[in-house]
């Protein structure tokens, strides 16, 4: 882990990054889609595919694959409330655990003294109700959730938010994302970008930069001890 010392600030994205909660939002849709009346029976990997690309994409398929539901209930803001109360359920139910390699990570960076930020499309309250469940998060002393800015990733808006007030200007800054509306969004600024995922997406050459180092689990990163440039 001797590449830390290069970089003087640390993004990361939170769910599915730092937390394992990719899981809950699934269930979360489909408890929505069931509390309708609708049974979306995609699959864990399907829903990925679906949710990590761009801000609208889950709307789009879900509507497609139900437009009985858009007929009833058109307004979307409407449904997605109903599945963020869903997942705000599921995680008062249960703990929420921490992605492999996540805590040693964020307990090296806390030593080094490393200045560190989450940004996240996710907003505080449910940001809030995890990090109760889980102290080692509130080493991070920087937390830039949904309410901050306007567009959600993959737009760039949140990244180059964190980056203006918390990196100087010769700062080096590196960011972690696990998926390909994340990492789009990284991708658009001056941070080093790195994806950190299992999930095999089909298309990774397509929103992939050349420059952008891809790992399987943060467990991978903390093994070495130089990062690629």
């Amino acid at each position: 882990m001797n590449w830390i010392e290069e970089y003087q600030l640390f993004l990361f994205d939170f769910d599915g990054l730092l937390v394992n909660t990719e899981d809950l939002h699934y269930r979360a849709y489909k408890e929505m889609c069931a509390n309708r009346g609708f049974n979306l029976d995609w699959s864990f990997e399907r829903y990925c595919q679906a949710a990590h690309y761009g801000a609208r994409d889950v709307e789009k398929q879900i509507y497609e694959r139900f437009p009985a539901l858009k007929e009833k209930e058109p307004h979307w803001p409407t449904l997605y409330a109903e599945k963020k109360q869903a997942y705000l359920n599921l995680l008062r139910k249960g703990q929420v655990e921490l992605m492999p390699g996540a805590e040693k990570m964020l307990t090296l960076l806390e030593k080094a003294e490393v200045n560190r930020c989450v940004v996240t499309n996710s907003a505080e309250e449910l940001v809030s109700t995890i990090r109760k469940q889980n102290p080692i998060l509130d080493s991070i002393p920087h937390w830039i959730t949904r309410e901050h800015y306007k567009e959600a990733k993959p737009s760039s808006e949140c990244y180059e938010y964190a980056i203006e007030h918390l990196a100087s200007k010769g700062a080096a800054v590196i960011g972690f994302e696990d998926s390909p509306r994340g990492i789009t969004a990284l991708q658009g600024t001056r941070a080093k970008a790195v994806l950190v995922t299992k999930i095999a997406y089909h298309d990774h050459d397509t929103f992939l930069e050349p420059d952008t180092l891809r790992y399987e689990s943060m467990e991978d990163l903390l093994e070495l001890d130089i990062l690629p440039v």
